[in-house]
């Protein structure tokens, strides 16, 4: 995917969101619903103006910063040697946030799928193509596994990726199951995020202990 076709679909994605929030704007109650907590309840709300045009604006913020990074990046050149990927991914997280603003406007219209149901399967969709753009990621300061260790050694990074990619894939697989059992969504979200992130930061510093005492 090039520059052009990616700022195409963001620019969709965001009038997407915007018309739908127009056509909503009369059909949701004054209060919005807007979080819901661990067991599935809605614990916040917010006025609907601010709820129903709050998603595009935040498309718009990060889509943005997305862009910075490829000016400022002082290793810019190697985010152009995966930027099919990063871009999939900015439009994979534009639908992402697209698709949790329509269920948010389906609940509060009435049409109420359980949060506990839904955003394991929305959450396990980004997972996954995260696991698969991880393991294109060449070294840079914004994207990806950004340790002490990986950003000192390329053969670091490489390794870490690498697993990093297959790990976050394991944990949409384990995601996904949440929808089964919606009393312990919580669990099966943390957890597989905190082991990703603990196990990823770990062996890459014993790759780069290793490294350094020539066993690589």
């Amino acid at each position: 995917m090039n520059r052009k076709m990616m700022l195409i679909l963001v620019v969709l994605i965001i009038a997407a969101a915007t018309i739908i929030s127009l056509l909503a704007y009369p059909k949701v109650p004054d209060r919005m619903a807007s979080h819901w907590g661990p067991g599935g309840q809605v614990d916040g709300w917010m006025n609907k103006t601010v709820g129903l045009f709050f998603a595009p604006l935040i498309m718009v913020g990060l889509t943005l910063m997305f862009l910075v990074i490829l000016l400022i990046d002082p290793l810019r050149k190697n985010i152009d040697k995966f930027f099919s990927y990063y871009a999939g991914f900015i439009v994979i997280f534009n639908l992402f946030l697209l698709v949790v603003h329509g269920w948010t406007i389906l609940w509060n219209a009435g049409i109420q799928i359980p949060a506990n149901v839904f955003m394991p399967l929305a959450m396990a969709c980004l997972f996954f193509y995260i696991g698969i753009v991880l393991t294109h990621v060449k070294p840079n300061w914004f994207i990806g596994i950004r340790t002490p260790w990986t950003l000192s050694s390329e053969i670091v990074w490489q390794k870490t990726h690498k697993l990093g990619g297959i790990l976050f894939r394991i944990a949409a697989i384990i995601i996904l199951l949440a929808a089964a059992f919606p009393k312990h969504t919580m669990w099966f979200i943390l957890v597989p995020v905190f082991a990703v992130s603990a196990v990823t930061i770990l062996y890459s510093l014993v790759i780069f202990k290793k490294l350094g005492k020539g066993s690589i």
